[in-house]
């Protein structure tokens, strides 16, 4: 495979994650298990290359008050909550800091999760190879709140396919999961979009039409990578 120095946008981050992955391919029991909203364009291109399922996972971090870019932890559905060490205390952040912060991002969660998963029934992984996907990883907050739910629905195997992270995360994470799968480790990280030519943000249209396309599957034949490039419906 030849060296990768970074992608195009998330849709081919997903297809050269899936070269990785191939022996999930076609295997009922396997599922990419996306974080919205990024990481659903990553393994939607990953689930339709390996021809498996798709689902969502929904995560919130939690940013400093004074410095929201920076995470002091995330939550998770099921009441899952992650903070950094420190935290209540680090940058003088206090207890109720936290609590305002976790209110409002239970909020968002839970808006998603309503927006995206509609009437569906919750997230099953019991048994199941769950492959836990993003379009990369900065500190690991998020990620590691959403290793903590994914577990507790406890799949048999808990993979994490990521196209980007620094090493120091990966350090992090790897104990935590049966397998990562990371393309890209630069020691000069600075953040995810760095390693993208196009990294728009994603929208909620975007997720709603990817799932749409995914779990209507049977009555037509869903969105082509191109399809993904050219953004969602109007």
């Amino acid at each position: 495979m030849a060296e990768i120095h970074g992608f195009k946008d998330r849709c081919e981050a997903g297809e050269l994650l899936a070269e990785r992955l191939a022996p999930y391919a076609g295997r009922a029991d396997a599922l990419a298990l996306a974080l919205p909203r990024g990481g659903v364009p990553v393994a939607f291109a990953l689930a339709r290359r390996l021809g498996i399922a798709l689902d969502i996972l929904v995560v919130r971090k939690l940013g400093m008050p004074h410095h929201p870019e920076l995470a002091m932890g995330a939550i998770g559905s099921g009441g899952v909550r992650m903070l950094q060490p420190g935290v209540p205390g680090l940058m003088g952040v206090t207890q109720d800091d936290v609590d305002i912060v976790a209110a409002r991002e239970l909020a968002e969660l839970e808006r998603r999760e309503r927006a995206y998963r509609g009437e569906r029934p919750p997230l099953r992984l019991a048994g199941r190879s769950a492959i836990l996907v993003d379009d990369g990883v900065a500190t690991g907050a998020s990620m590691l709140a959403a290793i903590d739910v994914a577990r507790r629905l406890r799949p048999r195997e808990l993979v994490l396919a990521i196209p980007v992270a620094p090493p120091d995360t990966l350090q992090a994470l790897a104990p935590r999961v049966d397998a990562l799968v990371c393309l890209l480790a630069p020691p000069c990280f600075r953040a995810v979009g760095k390693w993208y030519e196009r990294f728009d943000q994603t929208s909620d249209a975007e997720v709603q039409d990817l799932l749409e396309a995914t779990w209507n599957g049977a009555s037509g034949p869903g969105k082509t990578s191109d399809d993904m490039r050219r953004g969602p419906r109007p």
